[in-house]
C-alpha cells in the first residue's frame, strides 16, 4: 500500500469485511481502527447477511491482538506481529469524542463519522504522518477527498494487475504463420496427440494451458508444459476445435471452440470463463456439464450456485426448498436449460427428466461454507461481483472429482466495493494461469443474437 515511511492507515468497515486479516497488510506503517467500524462490524456479526462471518473473523482476529493488553495501550497503538514479524502499530480510536470544531459533516453516520476522524487525524498529525483512509467503496472515496482528506486509497493488497486492459485471456494469436516464427522444433506423437517442442523465447510469457493461434485460421495449439528453455504445445487443429460437441452444442466461433476444450477436458479441474453478456459462457458450461454427467458419468452430480446480493433478507420472503428460493437469481441457467430442450417434444418433461438424472442441484453461496464437494460438476455464476476471499471460499470446498466453472462478465460488476480489477474474477485469473489444471478463455463476440450483438458494441 504504497512505500513511503511513516503512513496511518484508517480502515474502513469494508476493508476487515473484504479481508478480515487486512490488518497484517500494511507492513511496517500504522493502521487505526475507528471504533465506528467496530460498531458496524458488531451489527453485522449478528445478522443474517452473507457477510456476518466475515465480520466474526475481523472481530476474532482484533481480539487475539489486544486481549491482553490495557485501555491506556489499545488507544497508543501496540506493535502487531505476522508470522514472527514485527508490523507497525494497531489501535482503536474512540471518533465520537472529537472536540475540535473540523467537522465536515453534521449528522452522525457511521461513514460521516469515519470521515471526521480522518479529518482531525490529518490535521492533528500533519506534521508527522500521512494520514490514508482506505476503503473499497468507490463513492465514499469520492466523499473523502471533496471534504478536505489528501489521501485515500483502495484495498490493492489482493490487486494483482492495474489495468483490466491487461487481463490474461487464456490465448494469444500471433501474425502471420505461426510456424515461420519457430527457428526449431522437435516432434512426436503420443498415441492420437502431437506434441511440439519449442524454444521458450519462441513465445511472450506463456503459461500453462494457454491456447496459440495464428492467422491462418487453421493453427492452434495448447501449452501443456513449460521447461527452463523449451515448451511443449499439444497441436490441436482449428476443425478439431470447431468439431466438438456437447449435449448437441456446437461451437460458433474459435472462442467458444477454446471454452468447450477445456470444459470437457478430464485433467483441467478449473475453468474460467470471461466474456461479453451473450458470448455463450452459460450454456457452454451447463451443455458441457450435462454431457459429462448424464452421458459419460464422470461426475454424480451439477451443482449451481452464484452470489446473491443481501441473499439472507431476500431469500427468506420467498416460497419453498433452499432449491426453489435460489431459482429467481438462477434464471440464466434455467433460461439455457430451456433453450437446451426447446425442441424436445414435451420440453417441460425433459428438463424435469434431466434434473432429477444429472442431480441438479440450486445452492446459495451462503450455504456451500464447510462443505466438501465430492465428484460433482461445478457452476459458479456471476463471479464478477464476489471478492477473492469469497471466490476461494468456494473453490477449497471441491473435493477429490470435482471440476468447477467460474464465470462472469468483468462489464457487469453489481458491487459498490469491487472494480473490474479488484474482482474476484480478475484475481483468480491471475492467480490461477499458471496452475496445470487450470483455464481460462475469454470468449469473444456476442452469439446471443443480431440484437445483443449491436447493443454490446454500440450502448
Amino acid at each position: 500500500m504504497g512505500d513511503v515511511k511513516n503512513k496511518v492507515f484508517i480502515l474502513d468497515t469494508n476493508i476487515l469485511l473484504h479481508e478480515p486479516h487486512s490488518i497484517f497488510s500494511f507492513k511496517e506503517h500504522d493502521v487505526i481502527i475507528p471504533m465506528t467500524v467496530l460498531e458496524e462490524l458488531d451489527r453485522i456479526k449478528d445478522s443474517k447477511r452473507d457477510v456476518s462471518r466475515d465480520a466474526r473473523v475481523a472481530i476474532r482476529t482484533l481480539e487475539d491482538i489486544f486481549k491482553d493488553v490495557t485501555p491506556e495501550q489499545i488507544s497508543k497503538g501496540i506493535t502487531i506481529a505476522d508470522d514472527g514479524q514485527n508490523l507497525g502499530k494497531i489501535s482503536i480510536f474512540v471518533d465520537f469524542d472529537i472536540n475540535e470544531k473540523i467537522h465536515a459533516f453534521t449528522d452522525k453516520p457511521g461513514d460521516n463519522r469515519i470521515l471526521n476522524a480522518c479529518l482531525y487525524l490529518q490535521h492533528k498529525m500533519s506534521d508527522e504522518k500521512s494520514v490514508v483512509l482506505v476503503t473499497k467503496d468507490i463513492n465514499m472515496r469520492l466523499r473523502a477527498k471533496s471534504s478536505g482528506i489528501r489521501y485515500v486509497e483502495d484495498y490493492r493488497t489482493d490487486q494483482l494487475i492495474d489495468d483490466i486492459g491487461l487481463l490474461s485471456k487464456g490465448f494469444v494469436k500471433y501474425e502471420g504463420k505461426f510456424w515461420d516464427r519457430v527457428l526449431d522444433c522437435f516432434s512426436e506423437n503420443k498415441g492420437r496427440k502431437t506434441i511440439h517442442q519449442i524454444s521458450k523465447n519462441t513465445l511472450d510469457k506463456p503459461y500453462v494451458n494457454q491456447y496459440i493461434l495464428d492467422d491462418t485460421e487453421d493453427f492452434a495449439a495448447k501449452i501443456t508444459e513449460i521447461g527452463e528453455d523449451e515448451v511443449k504445445l499439444k497441436d490441436i487443429s482449428v476443425d478439431r476445435l470447431m468439431s466438438l460437441e456437447a449435449w448437441g452444442i456446437k461451437p460458433k466461433n474459435l472462442y467458444q471452440g477454446m471454452a468447450m476444450d477445456a470444459l470437457l477436458d478430464p485433467e483441467i479441474d478449473l475453468v474460467i470463463l470471461t466474456g461479453p453478456a451473450g458470448c455463450g459462457k452459460t450454456i457452454l458450461a451447463m451443455a458441457s456439464a450435462l454431457e459429462q454427467v448424464i452421458e459419460k458419468g464422470m461426475y454424480d452430480k451439477i451443482i449451481v450456485t452464484r452470489n446473491t446480493p443481501e441473499i439472507a433478507e431476500s431469500i427468506g420472503f420467498l416460497p419453498g426448498t433452499e432449491e426453489e428460493k435460489m431459482l429467481p437469481w438462477l434464471a440464466a441457467v434455467t433460461d439455457t436449460m430451456e433453450a437446451l430442450h426447446k425442441h424436445d417434444v414435451s420440453s417441460e418433461g425433459s428438463m424435469k427428466y434431466i434434473y432429477d438424472k444429472a442431480n441438479l442441484q440450486f445452492k446459495s453461496v451462503n450455504f456451500m461454507r464447510g462443505r466438501s464437494i465430492q465428484n460433482a460438476f461445478v457452476l459458479l455464476d456471476e463471479c464478477q461481483n464476489l471478492t477473492a476471499s469469497q471466490i476461494k471460499t468456494i473453490i477449497t470446498r471441491c473435493g477429490e472429482g470435482t471440476k468447477i466453472i467460474c464465470s462472469g462478465n468483468l462489464s457487469q460488476i453489481d458491487s459498490n466495493y469491487l472494480t473490474p480489477v479488484t474482482s474476484g474474477l480478475t484475481y483468480i485469473v491471475e492467480r490461477f494461469k499458471n496452475f496445470e489444471r487450470s483455464a481460462n478463455i475469454y470468449i469473444n463476440g456476442v452469439v446471443r443474437s443480431k440484437l445483443a450483438e449491436f447493443a454490446e458494441e454500440n450502448l
